[in-house]
């Protein structure tokens, strides 16, 4: 059966299903009595809970695989995409997922790079997993006013720096509709806080947005101190396992930014003292602990 919408055109998603075939929920139905596999992208409510489908500046529609719990497998429909071309199916996008969705037009995967991973929350749940984005390459140069991507993944690593004031978090990117705990609250003012104390010493401050090579989407540090090359990751509370993710934050930033051939110094900005232990924990990985106390800062310099 020949193929007869035209790019532009809508369409209820049930009459597409009785017409074509494929499933009549979810976001890829591929079809069993024609050689289609539907792919439907709801972009503008999907960026509110961490996906990202959207136009790449790479000229490549980037569309999050299935699955709304646990990681994302390459299976079912997933694996539907992968062997498109292997099955002679078309991949057909349609903008929207219920009631009357209208169609892009017909897409090819990527051959070089045909998908990657990246993170998002759980249906429901603020608990992070893995899924997989496809890169759909638009056939006769179509392209629909879907909207762009917030970053599109390059093949190599980018660090920028950041006003202070800019609210962008890595929260935020992975789940945007989550509210913010008490604790990150204390962390934003903890920040200011200590940022007004570094400039009045006369000292450079910035953040760093970092664009890991082959992500979606970017890291942000909390401060970075420029006139002392250290990069500080601030926490509002100072449990273990708080701790425990700032050195993991930190180890991860650093791999990253350089100065005249020397990677930063570490430090942990948090409220309070932290018990003994966790201070000879970071003192062993020669990361410096500041913290809050007398409206002023004291640390373990």
């Amino acid at each position: 059966m020949t193929f007869q919408l035209q790019p532009g055109e809508t369409i209820k998603r049930a009459d597409l299903h009785k017409e074509y075939g494929g499933r009549q929920q979810g976001g890829i139905g591929p079809s069993r009595v024609t050689p289609n596999i539907f792919l439907f992208s709801d972009p503008k409510s999907g960026h509110q809970y961490g996906y990202f489908d959207g136009w790449g500046d790479d000229g490549c529609y980037h569309y999050a695989g299935e699955g709304q719990t646990g990681d994302q497998t390459m299976s079912q429909g997933n694996l539907a995409i992968r062997n498109h071309r292997e099955d002679g199916r078309a991949l057909r996008l349609m903008d929207g997922s219920r009631g009357e969705v209208t169609y892009v037009g017909e897409f090819v995967l990527a051959e070089d790079n045909p998908w990657y991973l990246d993170d998002a929350p759980m249906k429901d749940s603020d608990e992070i997993r893995s899924v997989i984005m496809f890169r759909l390459v638009p056939r006769d140069g179509i392209r629909e006013e879907l909207p762009p991507l917030p970053e599109t993944p390059h093949d190599k690593s980018e660090v920028t720096e950041v006003n202070i004031e800019q609210t962008h978090t890595e929260r935020a990117y992975v789940n945007p509709s989550r509210e913010p705990y008490q604790a990150e609250r204390r962390e934003s003012k903890l920040v200011q806080n200590y940022q007004r104390h570094l400039r009045l010493q006369g000292h450079s401050v910035a953040r760093n947005k970092i664009s890991p090579a082959k992500e979606l989407k970017p890291l942000f540090s909390d401060l970075y101190d420029k006139t002392d090359h250290k990069l500080i990751e601030a926490k509002g509370t100072i449990t273990r396992e708080a701790i425990r993710m700032a050195v993991g934050q930190l180890f991860d930033y650093r791999r990253f930014i350089e100065r005249g051939g020397q990677r930063p110094a570490l430090a942990i900005l948090l409220p309070s003292k932290p018990r003994p232990d966790l201070l000879a924990y970071c003192a062993d990985l020669e990361i410096e602990i500041i913290w809050e106390e007398n409206d002023s800062f004291t640390s373990t310099a």
